[in-house]
């Protein structure tokens, strides 16, 4: 199976937002990934509820919705209303990460756990059934343009490896780094979503950058 490209959002240029986000839909791109911040989680602020409605309404792409956020249980249900496909928040902020993943799920939104680059895997084994999509954190997260961590395609591997042991059929997403001089060593890895911010809304061709990504 080919691998899903998710754009994300952060990297756009803001002043011409439905352009940049309406430009997507006849590319090879599957999901717009949004990457909401709370300047607590992570050390930047990007975008809420009111911009995500506007997109929405732009977009033919399924919505990917990463929660960077402190106590993520109190903004699902603003983030469920648009009936993205999956909402994801990271393991490293939820207290009561199964209820977490129970409260997304009683949206009928497939729920998605993002684990930072220190985190071992081995924080989801117990729980990694109930969990429709994994965000590998292959930067730490916070700022756009980053530089892709080498040692992130190990966890990638693991968690392919666990993934299949376990025989489930959870997603594994990489955010963070990742460039068409990367994308077939990732997806190799195991990856089989990749989302990608500067590599596309930077391009001089952002469909052109896309099919890239995807044909790497």
């Amino acid at each position: 199976m080919s691998v899903e490209i998710a754009p994300s959002l952060l990297a756009a240029d803001f002043g011409a937002l439905s352009r940049e986000v309406s430009q997507l839909n006849s590319t090879k791109a599957t999901l717009l990934h949004l990457d909401v911040m709370d300047g607590s989680f992570v050390p930047n602020i990007s975008f809420g509820p009111v911009v995500i409605e506007s997109v929405a309404k732009e977009t033919t792409l399924d919505l990917d919705i990463h929660l960077m956020i402190e106590d993520p249980d109190r903004y699902i249900a603003d983030y469920a209303k648009f009936s993205p496909k999956y909402i994801s928040v990271h393991e490293e902020a939820c207290r009561h990460l199964d209820r977490s993943i129970d409260y997304i799920k009683s949206f009928n939104v497939m729920a998605g756990v993002a684990i930072n680059p220190h985190t071992p895997i081995s924080h989801l084994s117990e729980i990694l059934h109930k969990i429709d999509l994994v965000c590998v954190m292959s930067v730490n997260p916070g700022f756009g343009g980053q530089r892709f961590i080498p040692y992130t395609l190990e966890k990638i591997s693991a968690l392919r490896a666990l993934i299949n042991h376990k025989g489930l059929s959870t997603k594994i997403e990489v955010d963070g780094g990742v460039t068409a001089a990367n994308a077939a060593q990732i997806k190799a890895a195991g990856a089989d979503i990749l989302v990608a911010g500067s590599s596309v809304f930077k391009a001089p061709d952002v469909p052109k950058a896309i099919e890239a990504l995807h044909d790497a």
